[in-house]
């Protein structure tokens, strides 16, 4: 073999390896890519879930300090407003009242996921007991769950109703 068809060859074998080689990392980054995103979703859930079961579920005689942890799920502004909320209003009312809160995420799913945002949409239970309504009643309502992944942790930014 000549030394020119040689050099072709070599060139030829380096252009493959380098093809090879980009494919070979697009098609593994979009593979970790995804499974980014499916941990996101599956993770952003759960937390929203357990997130809306804390804010929303309380008892008159711990209200005080149940709430405040809840708030530990939150981030940014809407952490400072709901401690806010509790402290002036849903604390006072719960304790005057005797109201005790039990919710239930009875179903969720996400509506939109990166690796570190996801905005969930969450189907809630609430028994309402209290002092008034000693039977209770039964609310059930629809929130989007804005979330955040922060250090590791999936934090709510907001939630509204839908």
């Amino acid at each position: 073999m000549s030394i020119n068809k040689r050099s072709i060859l070599i060139a030829a074998a380096g252009v493959l390896f380098v093809v090879a080689t980009v494919c070979a990392t697009l098609t593994g980054y979009r593979f970790w890519s995804d499974r980014e995103a499916e941990q996101a979703r599956s993770q952003s859930m759960d937390a929203a879930r357990t997130t809306v079961q804390s804010l929303f579920s309380y008892d008159y005689d711990s209200a005080d300090k149940e709430l405040p942890k809840a708030a530990d799920n939150l981030s940014g502004d809407f952490r400072d407003t709901y401690l806010k909320l509790i402290r002036s209003s849903v604390i006072p009312a719960a304790k005057d009242k005797k109201i005790i809160v039990q919710a239930t995420a009875q179903a969720a799913g996400v509506i939109s996921a990166t690796s570190d945002h996801a905005t969930v949409l969450v189907y809630a239970n609430q028994v309402t007991t209290s002092a008034d309504v000693p039977k209770g009643t039964i609310t059930s309502s629809r929130v989007e769950v804005a979330m955040v992944k922060q250090d590791g942790r999936w934090l709510t930014t907001s939630i509204k109703p839908v």
